[in-house]
């Protein structure tokens, strides 16, 4: 049987009103107000995401991000540094407890991601899932060496010709699983590199070397180039057949909006949340 799914399409939103209506989602999701949901959005202006547990102080370059005129933003999510500008970001608002949930944060990984990998096959791309297969590839999967992202793919992430094309983090609160990713449709590696610190030069540009052999986008092994609206058509349809699911589209109400507002101001674009954060424990 096919159940239905809400769906809310693709929207520019700023930094802190993206993260604060996942949240949202999440939030009205645990209080039975809203379905399991689907969510596609960008970015304006570009911005550089962080995850929960990052040290901003630590890992990010503050001044080349205010140089580029780049967002800055704290995710809800764990995991590394994103830097969102020419891609498609999703994001999966379900309980723990649905029937196609399995209890494990891995295997419910995998099954979100099933509409990921069926986005790049209707895109013609040979994408699969990454799978360490050695204890040596799984420590590395443990123990990135870099605070970028997509540096290298992490349980389940998607790739292509052996490099990682779409991005994930996942987090569970109030018995609901939020997931959200990005999906690369080109990059500015020169620009990506300029945000994070490292001890020296070499050392960025040993990373950055490296790096070319572990990311990639859509349009770097697309026959043709992609725009955002076909790469938005695709996984739409991924989604519904990789979760088996069909699409109701959704637009907030105004009330729905102005909470969403109210959470960016108060709580996403507060100096507290994404430059201290990092020094507390979970709350």
């Amino acid at each position: 049987m096919v159940e239905t799914w809400r769906f809310i399409d693709f929207q520019y939103h700023s930094p802190a009103f993206n993260m604060a209506l996942d949240e949202a989602l999440l939030e009205w999701h645990s209080k039975k107000l809203f379905p399991p949901t689907i969510r596609f959005y960008g970015w304006d202006p570009p911005t550089l995401s962080i995850g929960y547990f990052q040290n901003i102080h630590k890992e990010i370059d503050i001044d080349k991000v205010n140089e580029y005129n780049i967002g800055l933003v704290r995710r809800l999510t764990g995991g590394r540094a994103v830097f969102h500008d020419k891609e498609l970001t999703y994001s999966v608002i379900v309980s723990e407890d649905h029937p196609n949930m399995p209890k494990t944060v891995t295997e419910a990984y995998q099954n979100i991601s099933r509409g990921l990998l069926e986005g790049f096959k209707q895109l013609g791309l040979n994408a699969y899932f990454a799978v360490p297969k050695t204890k040596e590839e799984h420590e590395k999967l443990r123990n990135p060496r870099s605070a970028i992202c997509f540096d290298a793919p992490s349980w389940y992430e998607l790739v292509v010709e052996g490099r990682k094309v779409a991005g994930s983090a996942q987090t569970r609160k109030k018995g609901v699983i939020l997931q959200h990713g990005s999906i690369l449709i080109d990059i500015d590696e020169n620009l990506l590199f300029d945000l994070f610190k490292y001890p020296n030069d070499r050392i960025k540009e040993r990373l950055q070397k490296n790096f070319k052999n572990k990311a990639i986008a859509i349009n770097d092994v697309a026959n043709k180039k992609v725009t955002i609206d076909e790469v938005r058509n695709a996984f739409y349809r991924g989604f519904e057949i990789g979760l088996n699911i069909r699409f109701e589209p959704y637009e907030l109400t105004e009330k729905e909006k102005a909470f969403v507002e109210e959470l960016a101001k108060e709580k996403y674009e507060s100096y507290d949340w994404t430059y201290l954060k990092s020094n507390r424990r979970e709350e």
